[in-house]
């Protein structure tokens, strides 16, 4: 009778402690899930107000770094709960290192992607190749960068897809956001019209045009004559604009000069068929 009362006791003090250590690890989980949520809460609001700042001049980086932050913390405070949850099961700190140390070759081997990421990762943002709304191409990826985290990129190309490619990965990058964008365009007038007057009906839309446009930081104007072609005098178009705003403006130079060659008698070639009947 005496052991088995001393057998119960053993089982209940068994189940105790395992009861104990399961609401110990909840709340450790708890505790991390908590604590990553308020420290971001705190982050977004800090580099809300330095984006807000006056004394900051590129809002992107400020974004960029925000991005950059929570994922720290986040990976950060995931490693402090996970050694707390192994430290409660009763795995002790110098039995996890020696473990760590005779699997650490295995290892090794297994997360040197993870370790590339990374390295590339914080390259990558301390040589400032790129950040949060740049317009960048990727190897054959295109597109507008949502987010960098410190193992991968994301980027959104012009047809919604998201493409997340690992920082280890990102090999050769052309940034298009790095200062004005070139819009540079053909127009075609016909052989039988007067080059001179349709460049100064074109210069005088452009005059009334940059008068109206924040966004130019140079033109547009005619640059002159580029090709004599079978049946048109083509002129070339130059500008620069801020960036991102390169294609908008395009397009409404090129729905003006249609207008003002109309609206002036200037025909624009297209092609035609004459027909002679002997």
């Amino acid at each position: 009778m005496v052991e088995l009362l001393q057998k119960l006791n053993i089982e209940g003090d068994i189940m105790v402690r395992a009861g104990q250590g399961i609401l110990k690890i909840l709340l450790v989980i708890l505790a991390v899930k908590l604590s990553i949520r308020l420290l971001v809460a705190l982050s977004d609001k800090f580099y809300q107000r330095q984006a807000e700042s006056r004394f900051v001049q590129d809002t992107r980086k400020v974004i960029t770094m925000s991005a950059l932050t929570k994922s720290i913390i986040t990976y950060t405070l995931y490693f402090i709960g996970l050694t707390m949850i192994i430290t409660i099961m009763g795995i002790p700190a110098s039995s996890l290192l020696a473990t760590a140390g005779i699997g650490g070759l295995a290892i090794g081997f297994g997360a040197q992607n993870l370790v590339r990421d990374v390295i590339t990762g914080f390259f990558i943002l301390f040589e400032d190749q790129y950040a949060v709304g740049d317009y960048i191409s990727l190897d054959k990826h295109s597109g507008i960068v949502e987010d960098i985290g410190i193992r991968i990129t994301k980027i959104r190309d012009f047809n919604g897809d998201l493409h997340i490619i690992p920082n280890g990965n990102v090999s050769n990058v052309t940034n298009h956001s790095k200062g004005d964008m070139r819009v540079m365009f053909d127009i075609r007038i016909a052989f039988e019209e007067d080059i001179d007057r349709a460049v100064k009906a074109l210069e005088k839309f452009f005059e009334d045009y940059r008068q109206k446009e924040p966004q130019l930081t140079a033109g547009p104007k005619v640059l002159g004559v580029s090709d004599l072609a079978d049946s048109a005098v083509v002129l070339k178009v130059w500008a620069k604009t801020k960036n991102m705003e390169q294609w908008r403006i395009e397009r409404e130079l090129k729905k003006g000069i249609k207008e003002t060659l109309h609206n002036e008698g200037i025909e624009i070639p297209y092609p035609r068929k004459v027909i002679i009947n002997k």
